[in-house]
């Protein structure tokens, strides 16, 4: 696979006042370090040095996160008023997000939702990891939801292994990473929540993978497809042999999903109106309309997590 580098940048949506980069695996998308020679915010600089802008701290406006091991879809605004735009979208809960991820063994359900709540770990040593609530030392877990959907059985260097679809329905910090070893599924090459013994270790990199992203603007609908990193042609190590979903019949849901407006409340942070559909299970109705203070209330603390912490 080619390594990252400054010139290595590609970008899957271009307006006037966003991009969407598909971020490389490992790499960060900021830091205030001097070691840390590569970055995406560098990335961005050296390819549109015009686009900077000089009152914000690091050039760009990034409109979430991703976290380092993540690579896939990642938006940038352009000026300030873009930016507004965008997070008006994430306080009404109108984005959508998937990722793709190689979890370790056989998922026998085709699909299912998760819903283990998930608080910070205080366990010495593990303070900088998330776990679901339960667990010793875990503290103030929160509600937290994700859709699954099987799409391929097959061996990674062996191993079986599945390929999934996730949707985030709330975002929590490292919520995708910490389902999917909730489940006893960890993702490959998660050195944080996957297997013990330095399995994890012999991946070249965590295969989770932000895929899709839409972001409805009020003056254009941002949205971007990232191509799909895990296939035999672009690492030899992964074999598929049972194909359960096809990819392809997912993106078209989430492309035709109805996007509330913004006078809509939308779905709420643990609701799963806006779900992935599974095999056999149609697109859900659209959101009722009203929404309450404690729904409005838990909006902005989902959203003040959305944006400030790094993601899955």
């Amino acid at each position: 696979m080619e390594p990252g580098s400054v010139e290595n940048l590609s970008i899957v949506y271009q307006s006037r006042d966003f991009l969407v980069v598909n971020k490389h695996w490992d790499v960060r998308i900021d830091s205030k370090l001097w070691r840390e020679t590569l970055t995406l915010q560098k990335q961005l600089r050296h390819r549109f040095p015009e686009l900077a802008d000089p009152d914000t701290y690091y050039g760009f406006r990034f409109c979430h996160q991703l976290d380092f091991s993540t690579s896939g879809a990642l938006c940038v605004a352009l000026n300030k008023a873009a930016a507004g735009s965008a997070y008006r979208c994430f306080k009404e809960r109108r984005v959508t997000k998937a990722y793709l991820a190689l979890v370790r063994g056989y998922i026998q359900e085709s699909r299912m939702t998760i819903s283990y709540a998930i608080g910070r770990n205080s366990t010495e040593g593990r303070t900088h990891t998330m776990c679901i609530e339960g667990t010793q030392g875990c503290e103030n877990p929160k509600p937290s939801l994700t859709e699954l959907v099987v799409l391929e059985h097959g061996l990674y260097a062996g191993d079986p292994v599945s390929k999934v679809l996730l949707q985030p329905l709330t975002g929590r910090t490292h919520q995708l990473r910490v389902h999917c070893s909730a489940l006893s599924h960890p993702i490959v090459g998660d050195l944080t929540y996957g297997q013990a013994s330095g399995r994890e270790d012999q991946p070249f990199r965590m295969m989770l993978h932000a895929l899709y992203l839409r972001i409805p603007t009020e003056a254009e609908c941002v949205e971007a497809c990232t191509p799909d990193p895990f296939v035999p042609t672009l690492d030899a190590c992964w074999s598929p042999h049972t194909l359960v979903q096809p990819l392809d019949q997912l993106v078209q849901v989430l492309r035709a999903a109805h996007d509330p407006k913004p006078t809509e409340g939308g779905p709420g942070p643990c609701s799963p109106s806006m779900c992935l559909p599974g095999p056999g299970r149609p697109p859900p109705p659209p959101a009722s309309p009203t929404e309450t203070e404690a729904q409005r209330a838990s909006c902005l603390q989902w959203l003040s997590e959305w944006t400030l912490e790094l993601d899955n």
